[in-house]
């Protein structure tokens, strides 16, 4: 589930941090820079594991910091295919059940992946698991905050780096009194999660059987 990632980066010490050791005001700006952020076909950046290797400092002219290249290993959320890991039910929705570990909200299991037979409830807005039994089938809610365990089944990465403006469809110039900007609908387009695992259900919750039972 964690794995320590060999790295390397140029760290930037502003002049009022002079005074502070090395080691420790390097530490502190890789943390500012990594902690809690998604690296592109990396993973989720957790926090400093350690510095290796501090390569000479330099000053350049006009920029009162100092530059110093860093080797460093960095410890990261990168569960590996195939992997069990256990998760909480945050929101279902007609794409499947939405999964979290607390730290970590991008988990999908899609609806081909639940326990079978399975179907959305509209009203409810969740999935249930039409559980057959001697006395015929008993639909299992799988209802926010219930406990799932899972296995990973794939993963997505999603450059998110800032893009340049998009391109106009037409260069017909704007007509007097008309609106330069493009249409609201248009400018506002879905966000995509940087890294995104997908699974496959191994229990639909691990209290919905123990309360049938019960």
């Amino acid at each position: 589930m964690f794995v320590l990632v060999e790295m390397v980066d140029t760290v930037r010490i502003p002049p009022w941090n002079f005074q502070r050791q090395l080691n420790e005001a390097i530490a502190e700006e890789l943390n500012k820079k990594l902690a809690n952020k998604v690296v592109y076909n990396v993973g989720l950046c957790i926090c400093l594991y350690d510095i290796t290797k501090l390569e000479d400092s330099y000053i350049f002219p006009g920029d009162g910091a100092s530059h110093t290249k860093v080797h460093f290993r960095y410890v990261v959320f990168h569960p590996f295919l195939d992997e069990i890991l256990v998760g909480k039910i945050k929101y279902c929705s007609q794409e499947g059940v939405h999964v979290t570990m607390g730290f970590f909200d991008d988990i999908l299991i899609p609806p081909e992946s639940l326990q079978q037979p399975a179907k959305f409830d509209e009203a409810e807005q969740v999935w249930l698991w039409e559980y057959e039994t001697d006395e015929g089938a008993h639909d299992l809610y799988m209802d926010q905050g219930e406990e799932i365990r899972f296995r990973v089944t794939d993963e997505v990465f999603v450059d998110t780096s800032p893009t340049g403006p998009a391109v106009a469809a037409t260069d017909t110039p704007a007509q007097p009194g008309q609106s330069m900007a493009p249409p609201a609908e248009s400018s506002l387009e879905k966000k995509e999660a940087p890294y995104t695992l997908i699974g496959t259900i191994c229990e639909p919750g691990l209290g919905l059987l123990s309360w049938w039972n019960n």
